[in-house]
């Protein structure tokens, strides 16, 4: 190589660096390790975690430990799908956008809306993006979010606020549901959207129907709900509820928690709003020779048309975390995700009682999906260390969005969790607080 470029050592590449600078000496690193011994060395280290297959999580709001079918594994690790990136060439792309299409497909059907864009980067982006595509649309800048919105998400969103020279108003939360009267009060015609979860991040299911009937105080304002998917398999889907757009992230349908990341957010909308979703949609169409095909369609974003004109500048889709949730539902099936939805929800209710046994006082009393409130009565860093201790990932600590949370914790309770683990929770969490 040296030979080839016309030098005759290492050194004569570093030639241009001052003398006075280079450094001499042996650097104070280790000895290099063989492939053999740095196997082993990172083995060991990776031992050290604690993962949610050896050691129970009750750990979600937002993220959650969830059956994944092993077929979906299978599937993206064929070389056609986790090689590909962005299927710009129909003609030769035609799996990775009927994928994409189906993924479309499921999601409309999920939440009940018209159409669904190919995917985004995740859940907390895509709330973002609808709120810009409702101040967009009614031209409005003031844009309305629950205090029940998952925390990050109105950080993400107030970010982009900031650059559009945009209004947040949150409304608070009461008993664990978006304070309706509060709502009622800031909800006029200079409104572009109001934003709620489904259920929310207290993991309280929100009286959809009537947000909307405050929403439509104003006649311009969009209704943005923001729902998990897994709980759609059990709940009324928002668009029954007259939401004009519903987002989401589709972790909980066959991504693994993987550190928090990569995810896939969802983007569906009615007719209406069609031309004006970010990101791109994959349209079903015929050939020459009347065969069925697949190709990008209303790709609204600046790398596609006229700056100008562009809604969103939103470049990748998550194609391939798309396709792991195509296949989850797939391999599910309509009676499968209606099944893990039910269990979600049974086996929570079942946490939550059992708490109650042990002396925990259970925050919310109104209706729930797969996540609850307990109040420890002392810090809840504490308690987790404490948890840990017993074999158990305990729940998310409240305080750290909310100092009015303090001592407050988030339980999160999945299908994956065992009716044993459930009870051993319990005697171990119970056996903390009031130690």
């Amino acid at each position: 190589m040296l030979s080839t470029i016309g030098v005759e050592s290492i050194e004569d590449l570093f030639k241009d660096v001052p003398e006075d600078v280079r450094f001499k000496g042996t650097l104070d690193v280790e000895k290099a390790l063989s492939e053999q011994e740095l196997y082993r060395f990172m083995s060991s280290l990776a031992a050290k975690n604690v993962n949610t297959k050896e050691t129970p999580s009750f750990l979600g709001a937002g993220v959650y430990d969830h059956y994944i079918p092993s077929v979906v594994n299978h599937m993206l690790l064929r070389s056609e799908f986790y090689t590909a990136y962005t299927p710009y060439q129909p003609e030769i792309s035609q799996g990775e956008l009927q994928a994409i299409f189906e993924f479309q497909s499921m999601i409309c059907e999920l939440t009940g809306m018209d159409v669904a864009n190919s995917s985004m980067y995740d859940g907390l982006t895509a709330l973002a993006e609808a709120a810009l595509l409702a101040c967009g649309t009614t031209r409005n800048k003031k844009i309305i979010v629950s205090e029940a919105v998952h925390p990050e998400g109105r950080d993400v969103l107030r970010t982009y606020a900031k650059g559009q020279h945009l209004e947040v108003v949150e409304v608070p939360a009461v008993n664990g549901l978006t304070d309706l009267e509060q709502l009622k009060a800031v909800v006029d015609d200079e409104s572009a959207c109001v934003i709620v979860q489904y259920p929310n991040f207290f993991g309280q299911i929100e009286p959809l129907k009537d947000v909307e009937a405050a929403v439509r105080l104003s006649k311009k304002a969009l209704f943005i709900v923001a729902a998990n998917p897994l709980s759609l398999g059990l709940l009324t889907p928002p668009g029954a509820f007259g939401a004009d757009i519903v987002v989401g992230d589709c972790q909980p349908l066959g991504i693994p928690a993987q550190f928090g990341g990569p995810h896939c957010g969802y983007f569906a909308t009615t007719k209406k709003y069609m031309r004006k979703v970010p990101g791109r949609l994959v349209g079903q169409t015929v050939d020459e020779e009347g065969r069925r095909g697949f190709v990008l369609t209303l790709q609204a974003r600046e790398q596609h048309i006229r700056r100008e004109k562009a809604t969103s500048n939103i470049c990748s889709n998550q194609a391939l975390n798309a396709l792991a949730s195509s296949i989850a539902m797939s391999a599910l099936g309509k009676k499968g995700l209606q099944e893990i939805a039910h269990q979600n929800m049974q086996k929570a209710h079942y946490a939550a009682n059992k708490l109650k046994e042990k002396g925990l006082s259970v925050v919310f009393a109104g209706p729930f999906f797969n996540e609850f409130v307990v109040n420890v009565n002392q810090p809840v860093r504490e308690v987790n260390k404490k948890l840990l201790e017993k074999g158990f990932i305990g729940g998310f600590d409240l305080e750290m969005v909310n100092p009015a949370y303090k001592h407050h914790m988030l339980i999160a309770v999945t299908e994956q969790r065992t009716k044993q683990e459930i009870d051993d929770f319990a005697d171990a969490l119970g056996g903390v607080v009031h130690d």
